[in-house]
């Protein structure tokens, strides 16, 4: 874990960050390096600081329910920058949107509520993953 870089922002209007920095907290307490971004984000800015922090994943917090739309701008963003992390998306998502974004090419969701230790295990299932 030592290393691991974690960058989180939020992406389009959304101007609700209370939740993105709990979980920033949550990651840095588990020894992750994170950087947020802050509000209002475009794909190509997350793509950017990915890029240029080295990232090793991509978290996004989605509220605004534009997350079909701007989750998949992201990874597109990002794999055409040649950046392979991979992008966890968090927030208000509707059970039967999941399967979408991630056949979209999102890693993982998770949904508000979700306890630390849930948190912590799905950001090192997809970072395990990704190796």
């Amino acid at each position: 874990m030592a290393g691991e870089r974690i960058l989180v922002g939020k992406v389009g209007l959304d101007g609700h960050d209370r939740g993105v920095k709990v979980v920033a907290r949550i990651l840095r307490d588990a020894g992750y390096e994170v950087i947020y971004t802050g509000l209002f984000q475009t794909p190509a800015t997350i793509a950017s600081a990915a890029l240029d922090e080295d990232v090793d994943l991509v978290g996004l917090s989605m509220l605004s329910g534009a997350h079909l739309t701007l989750a998949p701008l992201v990874v597109q963003e990002l794999r055409a920058r040649g950046c392979t992390a991979p992008v966890v998306v968090g927030g208000i998502i509707p059970e039967p949107h999941k399967a979408r974004l991630l056949a979209a090419g999102v890693a993982a969701v998770l949904t508000p509520g979700a306890p630390a230790d849930e948190v912590e295990r799905v950001i090192r299932e997809v970072l395990d993953a990704a190796r």
